[in-house]
């Protein structure tokens, strides 16, 4: 691991995570390969390589529209006042073989998606035609282009083409694309796998009752969403108890088959910080307070050769610390684009502690229009790291540098997304 800048006991966000990076270098180094994935696996995936194209799309010349597939020049004078009666030589559904040859004077019936029979230049719609008692014929009432409601091999893409650059989150679009190709798998920088460890003797899983003096339990839920939000696959959600022996157990089972183990609270300096405890005598452990607030105690650890990134668990401490410090080396590490810093004003005055980087959760009012004012920033509550419900409410968490203590309304200031 990095040792600790010499100037500072206390180091900065910003030197903090450069710690984390280095602390999950294995992690990284993992997440920058490939590994290739079926097609319906690959949704929020970020693909590794880029995708060309290995065929022409459309793959054959085929009907954009249900009718009758004819010779351009036939019907070039038809009209309601001058209808045109073609032989029906056929007819050709998606699926099948392009039919038989359409000669002068016949049209051929067509699908949506059909192969258009050869000697057939243009698709007049069937809106566009009458059923004729003289049968097999058809009636047209509109003239056609050649070219007209066919679509031809290329149009959509050419062989060789690049249809995904690689880094490209993967959407259902993109995937749609990789299908329409023939696709059934692609490369794509794997999910880093988290096991997340909630720890607290007070709590309890969500909607069991509570005894005295406990609270329902939500850091395990966040930082589980929040992981999966940044490309992880969260391979295990485990609440354990202010136990030594609960605690290592609950280690063993979180790092059994995960690249990483995030771990939620007791990292402080109290009687019952079994985190700290049980992690800090390890080698190339760090468990000290950095200059932020909130999220002062972090620690760096590792279980069986996995890394352990443990926040504090005030639950607002515990989002806000995964925000500013884990997601940037996540997203990182999968691939995907950083979120960086947007620029608002403080809707109010704001103090703040000198030597700490305060984050205020701060909800957005969008400016009124384009190139006008900074959207504004309004601060939801105040800066208690156990106030969770408002935090509900938050859009961004607005960056107070350590070494400002008061911040007047309309000031400017950077805010992370949420």
């Amino acid at each position: 691991m990095s040792s600790l800048p010499a100037r500072s006991s206390r180091p900065s966000p910003a030197e903090y995570r450069e710690l984390v990076s280095a602390h999950l270098a294995t992690v990284l180094e993992r997440a920058a390969r490939s590994t290739h994935l079926p097609l319906s696996a690959c949704a929020d995936s970020v693909l590794a390589s880029q995708l060309r194209a290995t065929v022409d799309l459309p793959l054959f010349v085929n009907s954009q529209m249900d009718g009758y597939a004819v010779r351009s020049a036939d019907v070039a004078g038809a009209g309601p006042d001058s209808p045109v009666r073609l032989r029906v030589v056929g007819a050709v559904h998606a699926g099948q073989g392009p039919g038989p040859v359409v000669d002068d004077d016949e049209a051929c019936k067509v699908m949506t998606g059909a192969p258009v029979p050869e000697g057939a230049d243009c698709v007049v719609p069937v809106e566009d035609t009458m059923e004729s008692e003289a049968e097999p014929s058809v009636v047209v009432l509109a003239p056609r282009s050649p070219g007209e409601f066919i679509r031809r091999p290329g149009d959509d893409v050419r062989a060789g083409d690049v249809v995904i650059d690689a880094g490209v989150r993967l959407e259902a679009r993109h995937l749609a694309a990789a299908a329409s190709l023939g696709e059934s798998g692609l490369d794509v920088r794997p999910r880093p796998r988290v096991g997340v460890v909630a720890t607290g003797s007070e709590l309890v899983a969500p909607g069991r009752p509570l005894g005295p003096g406990q609270i329902w339990e939500s850091n395990s839920i966040t930082l589980a969403a929040a992981l999966k939000a940044s490309g992880c696959e969260v391979t295990k959600r485990i609440i354990c108890g202010d136990d030594r022996t609960q605690f290592t157990a609950a280690l063993d089972a979180a790092s059994g088959d995960a690249d990483l183990v995030v771990t939620a609270g007791a990292v402080s300096m109290g009687d019952a910080e079994v985190v700290r405890q049980v992690l800090a005598d390890r080698v190339g452990a760090r468990f000290a307070p950095i200059a932020m607030q909130p999220g002062g105690p972090q620690g760096l650890s590792t279980w069986r050769d996995t890394p352990v990134v443990c926040l504090p668990g005030n639950p607002v401490s515990a989002l806000v610390s995964f925000v500013v410090l884990l997601r940037p080396v996540i997203l990182e590490a999968v691939g995907r684009e950083p979120i960086r810093p947007v620029r608002v004003r403080l809707s109010r005055d704001i103090s703040s502690p000198a030597g700490r980087v305060q984050y205020l959760r701060a909800a957005l009012t969008p400016a009124a229009s384009a190139g006008a004012a900074l959207p504004t920033a309004d601060p939801v509550s105040g800066p208690g790291s156990h106030l969770v419900a408002s935090m509900a409410r938050a859009d961004v968490l607005v960056e107070i540098p350590a070494e400002v203590t008061f911040l007047p309304a309309g000031a400017e200031v950077d805010a992370l997304t949420l």
